[in-house]
């Protein structure tokens, strides 16, 4: 209210000295004895009343309807008498002068009868940024004790958002429980409340995946009605929310392309710049940058950071249009937050700029926000920010204070740290040659904080919040064992919310726990129809990835799969490929998937996808959707889906021939093993373009036999010395002879905490079983292991591979 009284000084003032004229009407206020006669009383005092007189009037009705038997009819007759809405609209003129008392009064009172009104009171304190005042929190309150009552989705959209960074987990379930029930009573034209719906999820950072797809289905059915503002909005909600729609973003591309030529005015020029750039094509890419150029002498601070932020997502290398855009930042770098000064080092990083003055700049900045800084979330952003620069390093005041905000920070914020101080230590060893004490010393204190932190927690969904976003190296290689454990002991808390969530964590560790995949499974199995469809990418992600098999295998697939029958024409193309090659790392084939990928409407759609993806994702998908052709052909030749990746295998196997130095060794070993140069392959290309790090045959007397042609030398490409990519090894081989491929693993092959070959590696090893290899398998750990410490063990070990393993 402080903020609001401020506004307008003179008006408080005013109201302080007001004679005490007015007393009489409020005494006749609290002789009515029903709502007719305070309404009477307003009508003809409307002009001259108070804001006290307004506050007593309100008062009054709530008391009389208290008194009343039937309750929801009165509140009715009250809401939709004329002098209520001339009483709201006194309100809302007079609302600054009110104390606070009487204001928190008028909020309450005004919802019973009209939660209309009290959406709009709300919206005046946002209007304000007063989100975290005590009035909002008065506001916050009246909603969740009158949740029930509340029918009208629209005003009820509008307080979500208002009082959204006020409310606990468990209201938070309750609003979207609500809104889940209303939005079927609300008409599907209905754009700005599905609009606000997305963003109450974005603001309490919750990605609910059927209140998101419903409100997609809204936006898809009046794309043609939304303007630049809206579509801007959505896709940039979407992004934060990690949450994919082609079928959306197909159509806002098609809809922002045709707005190109409207807009020559910065503000919204820029606002079309930062939603159709990165998903735009070549032609509409070059149209946006060579208009944003001549606007960039005009543009904002902030519309210079969010054309910066567009450029760095577009992946653009347009040295001229990069070099102007930080100009306009370097004039502005003053007025810039923290979080913005770290969105523009990563974005400048990213895109290979380099300014040594604008980097100075930057640095002075962030270290003089860091003194001052007590927040453990910004200090963790500055000290990201400053190890990013070049020549990062941070002195003595800069390292106390982060030692001094440690007990208070969460898991997120020490992973921050950690990244940080790594970098430094990086950089003092390479280039000024040493390593400080205080760096290793505050790396361990990093590491006692965070294994505290997690012995510490007891609730799992609170301990999810902290990891979802963990990025880096710290977890793996100093947490990782502690993190687990806490998860095991808290798995009984994985329900149908959090699993798809759990799940994606263990992907990202390579960490093997039988436990956690069983109980992921189990969850799955038993409460499946509450699991949204969208959801079972990422369930099936770490069983694909660490090659394990629950014990109700075919149940937990067979019920996943059954759950996403009725998805399959709806879910995004990229997800559909996904989805497929990790069934098949598995070996599990459904039949109705595979049918939904592989047809000439489904790969349209894909190639449509894959113009507006960033080039990095483009080639994960494209490889993925041959690595899944590649399994079909070979493990279920009975589907007849034709193998049509031979082009691309080809582009894309220009790089292999270049060995490690394990490798190098390996194959100098086995021609002395084998008996000559001449009887080893290195880097062979088989057909569906395997590549196998070295090869050899031998006879049906086990003996090793020469290869027609010398072998190639090191790092020249590999050859494919079998005329078809579909033909069987062994109609190409004497009778009795078998084909040999050896294939060194190293630790990226493996589970992180036990020997267990993770599933890329395993689908290959069967793949070239199929293709009529015998497979020999070389662990980097056996390899480099004590027993194998001389080079006369590993020749020894290599015979025993080799000759013994290889009998039939």
């Amino acid at each position: 209210m402080l903020r609001l009284r401020a506004i307008c000084p003179f008006s408080w003032r005013a109201f302080q000295f007001r004679p005490f004229s007015y007393e009489p009407l409020i005494i006749q206020m609290n002789q009515c004895t029903d709502e007719e006669q305070i309404f009477d009383l307003i009508e003809r005092n409307k002009a001259t009343l108070s804001e006290r007189q307004v506050g007593c009037a309100f008062n009054i009705l709530w008391q009389l309807q208290q008194q009343k038997t039937s309750l929801l009819k009165n509140v009715e007759y009250v809401r939709d008498h004329p002098q209520f809405l001339t009483l709201y609209n006194l309100t809302a003129n007079k609302f600054k002068l009110m104390n606070d008392d009487t204001l928190v009064k008028v909020l309450y009172i005004t919802q019973q009868f009209d939660v209309n009104v009290l959406s709009v009171f709300s919206s005046c304190l946002a209007d304000q940024h007063l989100y975290f005042s005590p009035l909002m929190g008065k506001i916050a309150d009246i909603v969740h004790k009158n949740l029930e009552t509340i029918q009208d989705l629209r005003p009820l959209s509008v307080l979500m958002v208002n009082i959204s960074s006020l409310i606990s987990r468990y209201f938070r379930e309750q609003l979207v429980n609500k809104t889940e029930l209303l939005f079927d009573t609300t008409d599907s034209s209905e754009v700005d409340i599905a609009r606000r719906t997305v963003q109450f999820l974005r603001n309490v950072k919750y990605n609910y995946l059927p209140l998101l797809e419903r409100c997609n289905k809204v936006f898809l059915s009046n794309v043609n009605h939304l303007d630049l503002d809206s579509i801007s909005k959505i896709l940039s909600l979407y992004k934060f929310l990690q949450f994919h729609n082609f079928e959306f973003v197909s159509m806002a591309k098609k809809r922002l392309t045709e707005m190109i030529p409207l807009f020559d005015h910065p503000a919204s020029f820029v606002k079309l710049f930062v939603a159709l750039g990165p998903i735009a094509g070549p032609e509409e890419k070059k149209q946006l940058k060579s208009t944003i150029l001549l606007m960039s002498e005009e543009l904002t601070s902030q519309q210079a950071l969010a054309v910066l932020e567009a450029m760095e997502e577009m992946e653009s290398r347009n040295s001229h249009l990069i070099k102007k855009i930080a100009s306009v930042l370097h004039k502005h770098l003053d007025t810039f937050k923290p979080t913005e000064l770290l969105k523009i080092i990563q974005a400048l990083s990213f895109l290979h700029f380099q300014s040594k003055e604008l980097f100075v700049k930057l640095r002075e900045l962030l270290l003089s926000y860091l003194k001052i800084s007590v927040i453990p979330s910004e200090i963790s952003i500055l000290v990201r920010a400053i190890s990013m620069i070049p020549s990062p390093h941070l002195d003595a005041v800069g390292l106390s204070r982060i030692e001094a905000v440690l007990p208070q920070c969460n898991l997120s914020d020490l992973n921050g740290f950690v990244t940080s101080v790594l970098t430094w230590i990086q950089y003092s060893h390479m280039y000024l040659g040493s390593i400080t004490g205080k760096q290793l010393k505050l790396l361990q204190k990093l590491d006692h904080y965070g294994h505290q932190r997690l012995q510490q927690s007891n609730d799992l969904d609170l301990l999810w919040e902290e990891l979802k976003f963990f990025k880096g190296e710290w977890l793996p290689e100093s947490l990782l064992e502690e993190t687990i454990a806490t998860l095991q002991r808290l798995m009984e808390e994985i329900n149908y919310k959090n699993v798809a969530g759990i799940a994606s964590f263990i992907s990202r560790t390579n960490y093997l726990s039988t436990l956690l995949l069983d109980r992921i499974a189990s969850v799955v199995i038993q409460q499946i129809e509450k699991i949204h469809p969208f959801a079972i990418l990422a369930i099936i992600f770490p069983f694909s990835i660490l090659n394990y098999d629950p014990p109700q295998r075919d149940e937990f697939f067979g019920i996943c799969m059954q759950h996403l029958n009725s998805y399959l024409g709806v879910l995004d193309p990229l997800m559909l490929v996904f989805l497929g090659f990790s069934f098949a790392t598995l070996e599990y084939f459904p039949e109705d998937l595979l049918k939904a990928i592989f047809n000439i409407k489904f790969l349209a759609r894909l190639d449509s996808q894959l113009e507006i993806l960033p080039s990095s994702l483009n080639t994960r998908a494209q490889f993925r959707l041959m690595e899944l052709n590649r399994s079909v052909c070979l493990e279920c030749p009975e589907f007849q889906i034709p193998w049509f990746h031979d082009r691309f295998c080809q582009q894309y196997n220009k790089d292999i021939g270049s060995m490690n130095g394990a490798q190098q060794q390996i194959y100098k070993m086995l021609a002395e093993v084998l008996g000559g140069i001449n009887c080893v392959k290195a880097s062979v290309l088989t057909p569906y373009y395997y590549t196998v790090d070295f090869e050899c045959i031998l006879d049906k007397r086990k003996k090793p036999l020469p290869y027609g042609n010398h072998n190639i030398t090191l790092g020249q490409l590999p050859e494919m010395h079998w005329k078809s990519n579909t033909q069987i090894v062994g109609s190409r081989l004497p009778p009795g002879a078998e084909r040999i491929a050896l294939e060194f693993l190293d630790s990226k092959a493996f589970c992180k905490n036990i020997p267990h070959i993770k599933g890329k590696s395993a689908m290959k090893k069967r793949h070239l079983e199929i293709l009529g290899y015998h497979v020999i398998q070389i662990p980097h750990f056996e390899w480099n292991s004590m027993a194998l410490s001389t080079k006369d063990a590993r020749m020894d070990y290599l015979r025993e591979r080799i000759f013994r393993e290889g009998k039939s």
